[in-house]
């Protein structure tokens, strides 16, 4: 039974976030997450928004993490190269009622030192967003926020991580914690692991872990949230993320102009008590595209190329919930819904601190690795630097996905670099996430795939165990002939 500093339950963006920067220190570290890869839970299906920071009050975890947390994103991008751009927000205002709202956030902004607000009028909002409703009263703008792929940033969290001694394991769910003597022993499928630290990242799943060690002092209650992802040919229709004025429950329905060009709409907000519904519903895209015409007409449903769900994990306290517990050695970083990928930066530096105050001695390692290979996008070069690659390496002359231009090189990059799904290659470079939703694509990619790994082609999985695309083929006389066919 190997022997750990911490072991980390949960492998989302805070997860990843919190490995990574324990891989600075001389502490024996390991991740558990219960999918074939890091990234596939929560994390894949999150908006993608680095928040400005004004939104979460103060006095709370949230509110104290956040701008911390983006204030962190350009340094890391600068050492891990993922995609992240600063577009900038807009909270907009519809009655005058909302105005004053807008007026309350900025003061709060303010207060916590989010850069850059300011109040937009009528006139200024739509010189800045002409396509955006002609009602619209005002704007409260954030310059500070932007845009990631999240999956993207797990993957390069994680990378960084293991390149500098963090050990990895996938398809290893928890099923029971144990206290012996001064460690905790967790059990999985297919081995033990004794650890002085246990730190409790299980997304939605976080209170059923904390009950494996006698707690039973929060609770995680599931919030749906719908996705639905409109055509390229809009890209450009609004330049900032647009937001309304925000309800209790939530940040509200959402125009967001992603990382790769694609405008996104939604979330909804559905509280259920089911930890695996991620389907989508005629309700949930008619309350989308309801809201966000009202605020941009010129969205339409039938630009819908296609459409996801996920599931917050929202706490009975409405904060994160990250601290010592009863137990000794086991830490919660529970409850992190929105603004969590914001604050994930954050939230490690702070967890490294209770490490700390717990008697984990954190030595600098001298030769800590903060950087790993940017990787560019094929379809996003100029012409001259697509060719300058053709001449280096002739498999970027082979396209596999049309729709975004992803080549067989850049497919191998990311079997290299980790991916063992379809899903896995998806998130790393875009292929099969075009108009055609990978009709065009995904055979080829599985393919590749097998050949790298060794795997059969009907083997080979879309995002881990349970989720078979191809089923293999057998063997079979022909009625007539009677040879095998």
């Amino acid at each position: 039974m190997t022997m750990y500093d911490v072991v980390i339950i949960g492998g989302g963006v805070v997860g990843c976030s919190i490995a990574r920067e324990l891989s600075r220190f001389q502490v024996r570290t390991a991740l558990l997450e219960q999918c074939a890869e890091v990234g596939f839970g929560t994390s894949k299906t999150n908006s993608g928004i680095i928040h400005a920071g004004h939104h979460s009050p103060p006095g709370t975890l949230k509110g104290m993490l956040v701008v911390r947390g983006n204030e962190l994103y350009d340094r890391l991008q600068k050492e891990l190269g993922f995609s992240f751009r600063r577009i900038g927000e807009l909270v907009v205002a519809q009655s005058q009622e909302e105005i004053e709202i807008l007026e309350h956030l900025k003061q709060q902004g303010v207060e916590k030192g989010v850069p850059g607000l300011e109040i937009w009028d009528q006139k200024r909002l739509l010189r800045e967003e002409p396509n955006l409703s002609h009602t619209l009263l005002s704007a409260l703008h954030a310059p500070s926020a932007g845009v990631i792929n999240p999956y993207e940033l797990a993957f390069a969290l994680i990378e960084n991580a293991e390149k500098n001694g963090v050990v990895l394991k996938v398809d290893s769910p928890v099923e029971k914690i144990e206290y012996q003597k001064d460690r905790l022993v967790l059990h999985t499928p297919t081995k033990k692991l004794a650890t002085r630290f246990v730190l409790n990242c299980a997304g939605v799943f976080s209170d059923k872990i904390a009950q494996m060690v006698g707690l039973n002092d929060f609770v995680i209650l599931p919030r749906k949230g719908e996705e639905y992802m409109l055509d390229k040919r809009l890209q450009g229709l609004v330049r900032r993320l647009i937001f309304p004025v925000p309800t209790k429950q939530s940040k509200g329905t959402l125009i967001i102009p992603t990382y790769d060009g694609t405008i996104m709409v939604g979330p909804t907000a559905q509280d259920t008590f089911d930890r695996y519904d991620v389907s989508t519903t005629y309700e949930g895209a008619k309350q989308v595209f309801e809201a966000v015409k009202k605020i941009c007409p010129s969205i339409s449903e039938r630009d819908t190329i296609t459409e996801f769900a996920g599931l917050r994990a929202v706490s009975n306290t409405n904060d994160f919930i990250i601290g010592t517990t009863a137990v000794k050695g086991f830490i919660n970083v529970a409850g992190i819904q929105s603004p969590g990928l914001t604050a994930a930066p954050a939230i490690a530096e702070y967890v490294c601190d209770i490490l700390e105050n717990e008697g984990l001695e954190l030595i600098k390692k001298p030769d800590f690795k903060p950087h790993i290979p940017k990787v560019s996008h094929f379809g996003n070069l100029s012409v001259a630097e697509q060719k300058r690659l053709i001449e280096e390496n002739a498999s970027y002359a082979k396209v596999i996905c049309r729709c975004e231009l992803v080549t067989e090189a850049e497919i191998n990059h990311a079997i290299d670099h980790g991916a063992r799904t379809l899903d896995g290659i998806k998130f790393r470079t875009r292929a099969g996430m075009g108009r055609c939703q990978g009709g065009f694509c995904a055979a080829r990619c599985m393919n590749i795939l097998a050949g790298h790994t060794g795997q059969a082609i009907h083997q080979i999985t879309k995002r881990g165990s349970g989720s078979w695309i191809v089923t293999k083929m057998e063997n079979h006389q022909h009625p007539k002939t009677g040879k095998e066919v």
